[in-house]
C-alpha cells in the first residue's frame, strides 16, 4: 500500500523537472534569437546606417514639401436652414472624393480646388444654448433624457443638428486663404432661391415689429410724461392729486422695458439675418501634425530599417524551409 504514495511522489518530481527544464529552454531561446538579432545588426551595420541616413534624409524633404492645414468656420444655419447645410456639405465632400475639380472650381468657386483633400461638418454641442429661452426645447430634452443617457441624447443626429452653431473643417495640403476658399464656399452655401425669399419676408418682418415697437414705445413715453407734467403741475398748485390704481403704470413701465429689449434682439437679428448661413468665426492655415504628418524624418528611417529586418527574417526562413526539403 507504501508504493502507490511513493510513485506519486516521483511523478510529481519528474513533473516538476519537466517543466523546470521547459522554463529554461524558453528563456535560453529567448536569450539566443536577442543574441542572433545583434549578431544581424553587427553583420548589417553598414547597410543599416545607409538605410537610417537615407530615411532621414527623404523625411526632411518630404516634410518641407508635404504640409497639411486644418481649416475651420464656425457657422450659423439661420431660417431652418441646418439640414439644407449639411446636404451642401456633403455635396461637396463627394465631389472632393470624386476629384470632381471642375465642379470644385467653376460652381463653388474654390480658387485651388487641388488643395482641398477634405472637408466636414459637425455641431457644436451646447445643450444650455439649446434650452435657452426656450421652453419647447427644455421640455423635449428633459422627455427625451427620462428614456435614456442624457449625453447620449445630447450628441445624437436629432438633437444635435438644432443647435445653433456648427463648424465646418476643411484640410488643404497648401497654405490658403479667405479669398481663395472660405468667402468661395460660404458664397456658395448663401446660394438659394427658397431661403432667398424666406429670408427677405423674415426681414420685412422684423422691421415691421420694429416700427410698431417704436411707435408704441413713444405712445407709452407720451403718456409718462403727460402723467408727469400732472403731478408736477398739481404739487405746484398746491392741491392733492387722486389716482385710480387701475392705471397700472408699473405694468407700463414694464412694458416699455421689454419692448426696448425687444428692439434690442431685433437690430442683432438684422445683423445675423443678413445671410442665410451667417459665418461667426474663421481660422485658416493651422499646421496639421497629426499621425506621420510633420514627422517622416522620424517615420521613414524607422520604416526603412523594419523592412530590412523583416526582408532578413523571410530570408532566414526561406533558408531553412529550403535546407529541409534537401534533406
Amino acid at each position: 500500500m507504501s508504493a502507490t504514495p511513493q510513485n506519486n511522489t516521483d511523478n510529481q518530481e519528474i513533473d516538476l523537472s519537466q517543466l523546470s527544464k521547459k522554463i529554461g529552454d524558453f528563456f535560453e531561446g529567448i536569450a539566443t534569437k536577442i543574441f542572433r538579432g545583434i549578431l544581424f545588426f553587427k553583420r548589417n551595420i553598414k547597410i543599416i546606417g545607409m538605410l537610417f541616413v537615407l530615411g532621414v534624409g527623404l523625411g526632411i524633404y518630404l516634410d518641407s514639401t508635404t504640409k497639411v492645414y486644418d481649416n475651420q468656420i464656425i457657422v450659423s444655419p439661420n431660417f431652418n436652414s441646418t439640414d439644407y447645410l449639411y446636404a451642401k456639405i456633403d455635396l461637396i465632400s463627394s465631389k472632393i472624393n470624386e476629384n470632381d475639380t471642375v465642379f470644385l472650381k467653376e460652381i463653388v468657386g474654390i480658387k485651388e480646388p487641388k488643395k482641398l483633400k477634405k472637408i466636414s461638418i459637425a455641431p457644436i454641442t451646447d445643450v444650455y444654448k439649446f434650452i435657452n429661452n426656450s421652453a419647447q426645447n427644455f421640455e423635449l430634452v428633459k422627455l427625451l433624457a427620462e428614456d435614456g443617457d442624457i449625453k447620449k441624447i445630447v450628441n445624437e443626429n436629432l438633437t444635435s443638428k438644432n443647435y445653433p452653431f456648427h463648424i465646418i473643417s476643411y484640410t488643404t495640403d497648401k497654405l490658403t486663404s479667405t479669398e481663395k476658399t472660405v468667402q468661395p464656399l460660404l458664397d456658395f452655401l448663401n446660394k438659394s432661391d427658397y431661403y432667398a425669399i424666406i429670408q427677405k419676408e423674415n426681414m420685412n418682418n422684423i422691421k415691421i415689429k420694429m416700427v410698431e415697437n417704436d411707435s408704441i414705445i413713444s405712445q407709452i413715453n407720451g403718456f409718462l410724461n403727460s402723467f408727469s407734467n400732472t403731478l408736477n403741475g398739481s404739487q405746484k398748485s398746491d392741491k392733492l392729486v387722486y389716482y385710480n390704481e387701475n392705471t397700472q403704470l408699473n405694468d407700463i413701465i414694464k412694458t416699455k422695458d421689454a419692448l426696448i429689449a425687444e428692439q434690442g434682439i431685433h437690430r442683432i437679428e438684422l445683423v445675423n439675418f443678413d445671410k442665410i448661413v451667417k459665418e461667426s468665426s474663421v481660422t485658416t492655415n493651422i499646421k496639421n501634425n497629426s499621425a506621420t504628418n510633420g514627422k517622416m524624418k522620424l517615420f521613414l528611417p524607422l520604416f526603412f530599417i523594419f523592412l530590412f529586418v523583416l526582408f532578413g527574417i523571410f530570408r532566414s526562413f526561406y533558408r531553412k524551409q529550403m535546407a529541409k526539403q534537401i534533406k
